[in-house]
């Protein structure tokens, strides 16, 4: 299993890369297609490389409201986390 996942990383890598090269070219069209094309490469990226993991972690170290907006948008975990952490209790009011 884990010979099949190390044969995609370079293409997915690549994918990655290109989507999100294309996505300011296709953000200049009418309509949101450059965020998905944004969204979709940073995710390919961000699963199949770890430097680009640990430079991503520094980012949002850095900027903490850009790190929850983007784990948000990803489905991470963290997000999940933190927003049950953060939710009142039922019945407790604010």
């Amino acid at each position: 299993m884990a010979a099949s996942r190390h044969r995609w990383r370079v293409p997915l890598l690549i994918l990655g890369g290109l989507l999100v090269a294309l996505a300011p070219v296709v953000g200049l069209l009418p309509g949101p297609g450059g965020i998905f094309l944004f969204a979709g490469g940073l995710v390919l990226l961000l699963r199949n490389s770890a430097w680009i993991k640990r430079h991503y972690a520094r980012l949002t170290r850095k900027y903490p409201r850009l790190g929850r907006i983007s784990n948000r948008a990803l489905r991470r975990e963290s997000a999940r986390r933190r927003r049950l952490r953060d939710a009142p209790a039922p019945g407790v009011p604010d």
